[in-house]
């Protein structure tokens, strides 16, 4: 007998109904302390769907990368990665995003929810400039729905306490691990992967 959950009326019934003040928080635009989260945040991340199914990515930058032209569009530049451009690719076929920002230090984060399209407008990538170098595009976010989200999930995981932290030398080095995946040729060290990083953050 399958213990899968399979409609919307039997997950309900498994849950309680949610707090008033957890369907009241929702917002359909950025009010002023959204705002200030966002201009807080150097990493979020980022949640598009395709025909290709759904993909979640990193996206980071100095505090505030992620700019607000008004309360309902949010500009997210894409500075350079590894040129799949799985959630850009999802973007032009099916345009929803989800964005999950983060600020270091703070357990809750901030939740928006909108529709995206890839812009390559000069005004909007002059937002990205970081070191004068410009992203290749960015995403121009129709926000739709917004909202804090309490702190449960970064308190359980204790992201922030350098207690919780673990060295680097845990975990082999990505060229390590991508070699011994797809058998690849070379396996970088940790330091050469480090300096192969700095010389394309943006």
């Amino acid at each position: 007998m399958s213990t899968a959950i399979t409609d919307k009326d039997a997950l309900r019934a498994t849950y309680k109904s949610p707090h008033a003040r957890a369907v009241a928080k929702e917002l359909k635009r950025l009010d002023p302390h959204c705002l200030r989260f966002v201009a807080l945040s150097p990493f979020a991340v980022l949640g598009t769907c395709g025909e290709a199914g759904a993909d979640v990515s990193p996206r980071g930058g100095p505090p505030g990368f992620i700019k607000a032209l008004d309360p309902t569009t949010l500009i997210v530049p894409d500075f350079p990665g590894n040129n799949r451009l799985d959630s850009l690719e999802n973007v032009v076929e099916n345009g929803k995003v989800g964005l999950i920002f983060l600020v270091p230090g703070v357990d809750e984060t901030l939740r928006v929810n909108g529709h995206a399209v890839v812009d390559t407008d000069p005004k909007l990538l002059a937002l990205g400039e970081v070191d004068g170098r410009l992203p290749r595009t960015v995403l121009k976010v129709a926000v739709d729905v917004a909202y804090l989200h309490c702190a449960k999930a970064l308190m359980r995981s204790s992201l922030w306490d350098p207690n919780a932290q673990i060295e680097r030398a845990t975990l082999p080095s990505l060229g390590q691990m991508l070699k011994d995946q797809v058998n690849w040729e070379t396996a970088e060290t940790q330091e050469e992967m480090v300096a192969l990083y700095k010389e394309t953050l943006y």
